[in-house]
């Protein structure tokens, strides 16, 4: 079962290096393959623009509030959780804080009515 689980996980990490290509981000790779250091902090994509990701294919809610504090704190990134729940949908998660700043950055209100 471990085993089973494991491999799902690396296989939505190599799902999102595919989506992040896609996007732009020609260089995006899983940490894995890339940096042992960044793997340690809990960190799957590198190369991944603004954002640390951290991926999560599991049934059950993780603890986001803790996964975002065990990231990194980086100037000019954003640390994301991607979570995947078979058969349910997959979510993206960053703090409060960092939604204000790419609100910010992305200056959203001066299209609204």
């Amino acid at each position: 079962m471990a085993n089973r689980n494991r491999t799902a996980g690396h296989n939505y990490e190599r799902i999102l290096v595919k989506e992040f290509k896609e996007l732009g981000y020609q260089h995006c790779c899983t940490s894995r393959a890339e940096s042992k250091n960044r793997d340690d902090a809990g960190v799957d994509l590198c190369y991944s623009g603004h954002f640390n990701v951290q991926a999560k294919y599991t049934q059950n809610a993780p603890n986001m509030h803790t996964l975002l504090a065990s990231m990194p704190e980086e100037d000019g990134q954003i640390n994301v959780v991607f979570h995947k729940r078979k058969n349910v949908g997959e979510t993206v998660t960053m703090t409060k804080k960092d939604f204000y700043e790419l609100h910010k950055e992305l200056d959203i209100t001066k299209n609204l009515k």
